[in-house]
């Protein structure tokens, strides 16, 4: 591994972390933190992927962008948990898209259920709470009632950092 394609590496990390706690603390995924993935990538292929694994990353995220494109347009995933999802799996590359799904599927499961029983909402809003959560207009200002709101962009870079980052520890 090239000293380019480590720090590219420890960039994504970096990057994932902040996604996951800007979407727990504001629901929100800043698009200069996918840009950056984007950004970064190849760097990161020079070292990691062939012509053709690359070309295959870039089709398996173009697929996850479409699918997740038509889940937004239903209401199922916000904006930028599809581009973020999208921006892993060109990290992950195609033989690692399904373990990347799989994950993100069990550990957002997992965070939605934790997050709907009274302790994981009050440990939820402590956190909150001590992150210095910016509060977005709407239900989210007002306190009004609504369905809960899931920061799926946690779910997604604990997915993408348990994906890519063992192989490159060994």
């Amino acid at each position: 591994m090239t000293h380019l394609h480590l720090a590219a590496l420890a960039a994504f990390a970096a990057l994932m972390v902040v996604a996951a706690v800007e979407d727990f603390r504001r629901l929100i995924i800043p698009n200069p933190l996918t840009l950056a993935l984007l950004v970064l990538w190849p760097a990161y292929i020079a070292g990691a992927f062939s012509f053709i694994g690359a070309l295959g990353a870039l089709g398996c995220a173009a697929v996850v962008f479409v699918v997740g494109a038509l889940c937004f347009a239903r209401g199922y995933m916000g904006g930028g948990d599809v581009k973020l999802l999208s921006a892993a799996t060109l990290w992950v590359g195609p033989a690692q898209t399904p373990a990347l799904l799989l994950v993100t599927g069990l550990v957002g499961g997992a965070l939605a259920l934790f997050l709907l029983m009274p302790m994981g909402a009050q440990a939820a809003q402590f956190g909150r709470t001590l992150l210095g959560r910016v509060f977005r207009s709407g239900a989210a200002a007002t306190g009004a009632a609504g369905p809960a709101q899931i920061p799926y962009g946690v779910a997604i870079a604990s997915a993408a950092l348990i994906v890519t980052l063992p192989p490159h520890l060994t």
